[in-house]
């Protein structure tokens, strides 16, 4: 495999794999080695079956299925298909978030394997590093924002964004840490995201607010925390959801893209940061 970085600290692309193929537990170590380095992983030049997709996805857990499944079409679980037109309303994604936070597990990585892109350019996905998001915060900002939690909310999006009606008992809903550790790198990532966060807990409304929207600003406002993903039929990207953000940029009206994503299950819950763990 040969490796070309996007920036000194976010995305790399990745040449020389073929991820039909049958891959060995050798070649899957490498691919997560430099997923732990690279946080976002671009495979160009693929041609993979739905199977091959969930196959490769597979390898890094158990498959997830997205809350909106019950009123979509899809047939597959396990297969979200991203798809906007001149007709639709919206873009899944348009806007800085971490994939389906609401869940109590959320995904730990995001795969999506892109099929159309717009003919006249654009539908580019941009990528955040949280790692980064929380090094440039201030000493007193990272003391403060520690031992927080704040609540993860399905019906923002869902239904505040999407216009969905909630299933039976409504969109999931989770807490979870401000500051979160990375379970396998165990370094301090930002985890709150303008899609899903929706307050604060322990704050008064006006507190939780200023807050979100201050974090919410940093992360938008601070291009050096991103890498710029210009896709091409046949690429598939993963994403570590777990120390990175993302942005479906919709700038190509009237055109069409269409892709297909399989997620993967957290194996627990995020945990929250401290700086007792700091070695």
């Amino acid at each position: 495999m040969r490796v070309e970085s996007l920036t000194p600290h976010i995305g790399a692309k990745v040449w020389g794999i073929n991820l039909a193929e049958p891959m060995t537990d050798e070649t899957f170590a490498k691919i997560h080695a430099l997923m732990m380095d690279w946080s976002v992983l671009v495979f160009p030049d693929q041609d993979l079956s739905q199977e091959d997709h969930k196959r490769f996805g597979a390898r890094f857990g158990a498959l997830h299925t997205h809350p909106m499944h019950q009123i979509r079409s899809d047939i597959d679980p396990h297969i979200l298909k991203v798809k906007t037109t001149k007709d639709s309303a919206y873009t899944a994604g348009d806007g800085w978030h971490t994939d389906v936070t609401c869940d109590e597990k959320p995904p730990k990585v995001s795969l999506l394997y892109m099929k159309e892109v717009p003919e006249c350019g654009g539908g580019d996905t941009l990528y955040a590093d949280m790692y980064l998001a929380y090094e440039l915060l201030s000493e007193p900002m990272k003391q403060f924002l520690q031992g927080l939690e704040a609540v993860h909310d399905g019906g923002l999006p869902y239904v505040g964004a999407y216009k969905s009606t909630p299933p039976e008992g409504g969109y999931p809903v989770s807490t979870h840490p401000v500051v979160a550790v990375h379970p396998e790198t165990g370094r301090p990532v930002l985890y709150v995201n303008s899609g899903f966060t929706s307050r604060i807990k322990g704050l008064s409304a006006f507190e939780s607010r200023a807050l979100l929207d201050m974090l919410f600003r940093h992360i938008e406002s601070t291009p050096r925390l991103t890498a710029r993903v210009s896709w091409a039929p046949g690429m598939l990207t993963l994403w570590d959801n777990r120390c990175t953000q993302h942005h479906a940029v919709w700038d190509y009206y009237p055109h069409s893209r269409y892709g297909e994503r399989v997620s993967v299950i957290a194996d627990e819950r995020p945990s929250a940061f401290s700086q007792t763990q700091i070695h």
